[in-house]
Parts: structure tokens; sequence; C-alpha cells
């Protein structure tokens, strides 16, 4: 057996291509060893591994040292296989590169590529990070029994996981990262890569960044320093300069409160023994007078956020839910509570939907909607307006176009917008050949979506905080944690929830929690944990109930004021005090260092002098 060395800035790898070991030391004498056959998932469900390969040669180029490996003799395939494994002299990276030809049509599933980093910690010895919601931490010495993760989707924020053993580790970020998953095997994490659009069609890569003296902190800000090196990080201030009304969400908390709901039939929610329980309205002119009552209160500024305001109320007949809603006070009545907002100094905003495509909206066309490689649409009827489909991701942004005219031409000032489920489900394929995307377009689609929005200056957000729209938002709904009942509000977190996706977009997105002092549990908030000590704890604002008490309304304000002075700056250190998960403290790029117990909810801010 060959055996291959390269070395970059003291980190040295020795491979064995032959029999797929990779070890990986540090200057410190630490080392990382991958030694895990790759293998290859098709279609009808055999899995079959890399054979060994037939041919390795050495390469250099003018900034790395790697490997040429090819790999042929798939059993029953005629797939070949090129890989890279390369160094960065510069950076001192490992890249691992596929590049698979010779698939059919949806011949493969997945490929899982390159073999896992073998971890084999002790308990007390290290951890496992992984970008699950806002993020989670899980300590050696325990398997990891977790379901399947997906790259942008509540398994995967960001594409992005590492490990820590001793005193190193490492990052691993997919930089092909829209067809990617991961798998967990004990405490190995493996990473995978799907076909796009039937096929693999383009070469999958992965980036290892070993590090000596590495916590999951210095996880989070090798990725940061990847996605600013490539003009991936657009900060608030960035934001800002783009659409100057950014600066009005600033330190300010959310009101988020509903207009009109319908319940069709065919939905989920639907009450065949109370048929009157299937509709309700509140009117626009209610709504102005709770938020004017707000205003009396003490409440100076808010960003509101207004759900159900179209013609059935609440997700129905997207993406055409005109006119609104008429028992409420239709176009007039919308308009005037969006100049009540503009008077008390509140910004005024409404949800939308450019996914969810419902049968019975007046514009439908089963041809606009996602289509499968079997020319299958996806079907279901959970939500208030029934029996749906998805919009194709390349349809949406003209529907937006058209929307907010509308919106013009009936005389509503929209100041901010929310297109909800963009940035928390799964980027959709499509292979209608009028209209395909791929899941990479499909980001593309909704963050032009968004960026529409920019361009008129409303204010955008969405559902959560998938780090492919992030560039395109200034604030989301929320970010919580990954729980055992995942969406549940009396659950347990899974693994240790830890800020990994404030330690690098912290100055980029505003993520409001939902809960005031003495509240505990919440939607994917621990059962015994606080929203408004974690909103504390990572410098964000919080929701404001419409009808918020006096005593509230300080609550709120004290947060929100500690929010508006730490947006623009980067997280830059987390810790967990004396090592106890329960107290934990931040540090800002201002200076200032938050510490919360979250057992008593107690806190201290030390602000900058």
């Amino acid at each position: 057996m060959d055996i291959f060395e390269l070395k970059s800035g003291g980190l040295t790898l020795s491979a064995i291509p032959d029999v797929f070991r990779y070890t990986f030391t540090l200057p410190g004498g630490s080392s990382w060893t991958m030694t895990h056959r790759p293998y290859v998932r098709f279609g009808d469900g055999r899995t079959i591994p890399f054979p060994k390969p037939e041919s390795v040669s050495f390469y250099r180029s003018g900034t790395a040292d790697g490997l040429k490996i090819v790999y042929g003799g798939f059993e029953g395939s005629g797939i070949r296989a090129n890989v890279q494994v390369r160094l960065d002299r510069d950076t001192s990276d490992a890249v691992f590169q596929l590049f698979l030809t010779g698939d059919g049509m949806n011949e493969i599933d997945h490929v899982s590529f390159p073999g896992p980093v073998d971890f084999g910690a002790s308990p007390g010895e290290g951890y496992t990070v992984l970008p699950r919601m806002h993020g989670s931490l899980f300590p050696a010495g325990v398997p990891l029994v977790i379901a399947d993760g997906q790259i942008y989707e509540r398994d995967g924020y960001m594409p992005l996981f590492g490990q820590v053993r001793g005193d190193s580790g490492y990052a691993a970020i997919y930089e092909t990262p829209f067809d990617a998953k991961y798998t967990v095997t004990e405490d190995q994490v493996l990473p995978l890569f799907r076909n796009s659009l039937g096929r693999m069609n383009y070469a999958r890569r992965m980036r290892y960044c070993f590090r000596e003296n590495c916590d999951y902190n210095t996880i989070a800000k090798c990725y940061r320093s990847y996605l600013k090196e490539r003009g991936m990080l657009v900060t608030l201030k960035e934001k800002a300069v783009r659409n100057p009304n950014v600066e009005r969400v600033i330190g300010v908390p959310v009101i988020h409160a509903g207009i009109a709901y319908h319940n069709t039939p065919e939905s989920h929610f639907y009450d065949p023994d109370n048929p009157e329980a299937n509709d309700s309205f509140v009117t626009f002119e209610e709504r102005a007078q709770e938020l004017r009552k707000l205003k009396e209160s003490g409440l100076e500024r808010a960003y509101t956020h207004f759900d159900g305001w179209g013609f059935h109320g609440y997700d129905n007949l997207h993406p055409s839910p005109f006119p609104p809603h008429e028992g409420a006070g239709g176009a007039a009545g919308m308009a005037k509570l969006s100049d009540t907002c503009r008077e008390i100094g509140y910004v005024f905003g409404i949800h939308d939907q450019y996914r969810d495509y419902y049968y019975d909206n007046p514009d439908f066309d089963i041809d606009e909607a996602v289509e499968d490689a079997a020319g299958n649409h996806p079907y279901h009827s959970y939500w208030c307006g029934g029996s749906q489909t998805y919009l194709c991701s390349g349809l949406a942004p003209d529907y937006v176009r058209r929307n907010y005219n509308r919106f013009e031409e009936l005389g509503i000032k929209i100041e901010a917008s929310y297109l909800d489920v963009f940035s928390v489900v799964e980027m959709d394929e499509c292979y209608n050949p009028d209209h395909p995307a791929t899941r990479a377009q499909c980001a593309k689609n909704r963050r032009h979506c968004l960026d529409m929005l920019t361009d008129r200056g409303i204010i955008p957000s969405s559902e959560e905080a998938l780090d492919c729209i992030i560039p395109s938002l200034v604030l989301c709904h929320h970010a919580p944690f990954y729980v055992a009942e995942l969406g549940g509000c009396e659950s347990e977190a899974v693994g240790i929830p830890i800020p990994l996706l404030s330690l690098v977009y912290h100055d980029c997105l505003i993520i409001p929690w939902i809960g005031l002092p003495g509240e505990r549990g919440g939607w994917c908030i621990p059962a015994a944990d606080s929203a408004y000590t974690y909103a504390i704890l990572y410098g964000e604002p919080v929701y404001c109930p419409i009808g918020a008490t006096a005593a509230e309304i300080g609550d709120v304000k004290k947060a929100c004021e500690s929010s508006g002075r730490l947006a623009y700056e980067e997280m830059v250190r987390h810790e967990f005090v004396d090592g106890n998960y329960r107290i934990q403290r931040t540090f800002f790029s201002d200076g200032t260092v938050i510490t919360a117990d979250l057992d008593s909810g107690k806190f201290g801010i030390a602000k900058k002098p």
C-alpha cells in the first residue's frame, strides 16, 4: 500500500487511499483520522461501498498539494468517481472533492463522502457540535441517537458541524451545501450528498479546518471567516445602507397579532361539531386602538406583524389573497391601520406567503406547481386554507411584484413583510421543463423575493434562519432550539443548547424571542428554560403582547434596550461559567459581557464604559 504525505503550515496529512485512511496531525501532536469507506446509496435501495482506487497520483498547484484518486467498478453500475484531496498552503485547510460521472437519471439517491472523522473521545474529553436550529452540543461518551439531518432545514440552519477532543478540533464546512445532508453513527458525523434534479451533475466539496486550542466558539468563527472572505456575510449595518428603514427595527419589540381566520372543511383545524368556530375576525380598527393603548402605556416604538389580513384570513388563497378581509374593514381599514402605525411610530408589517399554493386561489394553475421527476405535485391540506400544493420558486417573484403593486394601488403602505417558510423549510426542486429549479436556484429565487421588498424600502423577514437566506433578511420570527418534540412547548433539549448561530450571525440578523420574565418553555424552548433569559443573554429583542400591562412593557423595554445597543455588534464568545451548563456568559465586540443563570432567570450586564 502506498503512503502519501502532504504538509502545510504545520499540518501533516498521511494518506493511504487503498484503505481509505487519512490522518491529519497538528503541530502540537494531536491527530484526527478518517478510516471509513465512503459509499453510494442507489435509488433502488442498494448500498455499494467505494471500491479500491484504480489510480492515485500526487499533484502540486500554485496554492495546494494534493492527491487525485479515480474509482471505477461500482458493482452493477457504470458510474466513476474522480476525487481530489488537497491541503491549502495558506490556510492549511483540507478539501475533499468528489465528481461522480456516468449516473443515470435518479440512479443515485445519495453518496456518503468523505468518510466520517473518527472521534472516540471519553466522557469529559470533548463534544460534537451540530447546527440543529440555534445550535446543539453533544458531550462525548454518549452515542448520538438522533435522526438524519438535512442542510437548510431545522436539522441544519448552517452547513457546518464540528468536533472537539482534548485541546484540538475541527470545523467541517459544506462548500456545496444545497444538496447536502448528514447522518450520525454513534459518535461519527457522515456528510451525505444527494442528486440534483436526478443527477450527480457537479463536484461536491467538504472543507475541514483543523485547529489547536479549539472549542465550539472556534468552530463558529472558522465558518464566519469562511463566509466573510466570500462576501456571504452581510451585516445589519450593510443592510441598513441599502435600506435605511432597517434602523427602525433596531432595539424594538415585535407585536404579533391576527386579523381573521377561516378553516376550510379540508383543513386539519376544521371543527365539524362547531361550524361557527371555523371563522373569526378582529377589525383593523380594533387592532389600531390596541396599538394606541400600548403607545399611551409607554411603548414608544415597535415592529408589528399582522396575520390574516386577506380575503379569507390567515393561510388562505395564497399567493392571491386579495382583497383584504371585508368584515375586518377591507382595503380602507387596512390602510387606516397602516396609517395609525406610522402616526404612533410603529412599523406596519404583514404576514405573506409564496410557497403554499392553494387550490381555491383565483389564479390557481397546476402547471405552476412544483413537479417531481414522475410529474407528480406535492399535496397536503393541513393549514387553514385546506387543499394546496407548492408554487414553483421560479414563479414566486412575479407574484411578489404583482401583489406589492396591488398594495400601492389600494393605498396600503406596507413597511415590513414576512414571507412565510422561506427561511425554514427545505429548498424545493422542480422538474417541470417550463420552470425547472434546483435547490440552489430555489434559494436564489427566495432571496430574489426578499430583495424585491428591500428595493421598495420594505423590511424583509421570514420564519427562521437558514443561512442561505440570511443575507436577504433583516429579522426572523424566531430561531430557538432543537427539542425532543420538535415544535412542542413542553419538551427537553436534544443535546446542550448553544448560540452557534449567533456566534456566526449576531450582527447580521435580528432574532426575537417569545417570552416574558417568569415564563418557562414555549415553542422549541426547553421546558425548564426562559426565552426571555436567552434574549438577554444573546443580546436580542423580545415579543410584546398586544394587550401588555405596564409592568410587561417595562420588561420588554429592558430587553429591547439591551438588544438595541448590541444589534450591530458581533458575539465574539460564549462560555459555560465554571463548566456549569446552567450559568452562561456572552461577550460582544463592543466589550459588553452578559452573564445569566438559566435556573433563576437572573442576569447581569457589564456595559462598555
